[in-house]
């Protein structure tokens, strides 16, 4: 799921939209069953549920960003476009010097080092651990410029109300139930550069990932998906912080006839299976 300083996860990558990608199991089986998916087998109960998480993961984002609108646009829009495309390869840069919590940290002040940056806010800001307020002040106070984090707290509490969690099957700390595991990893895929100039950039970062509660008896299973990243960042106490953002669907490939794994496979793997820190 993704989610913007519009505050709050959204499920379908786009608010502008509001369409889904959802790829449920074929009918017969438990939640995620172990057949081949088919769209001619998708459960329009087990639909309907999940656009209905959607639909909410979108109302958080629009009540968060009430009083935050053209910021992120404007500056991309305002960018100059260059006629050859970048291509998003690797570098060989080390690209950080240092971490702070799960967060990296020491962006050089360079195209490389923006870019590596905006793809390592990505993850952080696309985490399970946002939904969750005690972390959640704390990927806001390492990841925000610090005239941002007052503001965004504000916004992103306000947004991850315990009303609003308990929707996602979630308590007020944004704890799953009792033999649930509550997924929300994202994979950056490229990273872009919009603008530069001086002490701000503006960049995009195309991601996939998956998002959902992942248990016998879960009601969202987890599901893949494909969104952009919008960033905005600013050169503050030596570092790139992120000044603004937002998220916009695709681009999404077409889907691959993948064999659904069980619940219990897809927690294992995202307990057993780390992530990274992503470099241009």
């Amino acid at each position: 799921m993704s989610l913007s300083d519009d505050g709050g996860y959204g499920g379908d990558r786009g608010p502008e939209t509001g369409q889904t990608r959802t790829r449920l199991p074929d009918s017969g089986g438990d939640t995620y069953g172990s057949g081949r998916r088919s769209r001619a087998g998708v459960s329009s109960r087990n639909l309907v549920t999940a656009v209905g998480v959607v639909v909410l993961l979108i109302a958080a984002i629009a009540f968060a960003n009430r009083s935050d609108t053209g910021n992120t646009d404007a500056a991309s829009d305002s960018s100059p476009k260059s006629s050859t495309p970048q291509p998003t390869a690797p570098t060989g840069t080390k690209p950080v010097t240092g971490k702070n919590g799960d967060i990296a940290t020491g962006f050089a002040k360079t195209e490389q080092g923006a870019q590596s940056a905006a793809a390592n806010y990505a993850v952080a800001l696309v985490s399970a651990n946002i939904l969750k307020p005690t972390e959640r002040h704390s990927i806001v106070q390492k990841a925000f410029a610090p005239d941002k984090v007052e503001e965004m707290q504000t916004k992103l509490d306000g947004a991850y109300s315990a009303g609003f969690l308990k929707k996602l099957g979630l308590d007020a700390n944004g704890n799953a139930t009792h033999g649930m595991t509550y997924i929300s990893r994202t994979v950056p895929v490229g990273t872009k550069l919009v603008k530069l100039s001086g002490n701000t950039a503006s960049l995009e970062v195309w991601c996939t990932g998956l998002f959902g509660a992942a248990g016998a008896k879960s009601t969202t299973p987890v599901t893949s998906d494909w969104f952009t990243m919008h960033l905005q960042l600013k050169w503050a106490d030596g570092d790139w912080k992120v000044d603004g953002f937002s998220q916009t669907d695709g681009p999404a490939p077409v889907n691959g006839d993948n064999k659904t794994s069980g619940a219990d496979q897809i927690a294992e793997a995202v307990q057993q299976y780390g992530g990274f820190t992503y470099a241009r």
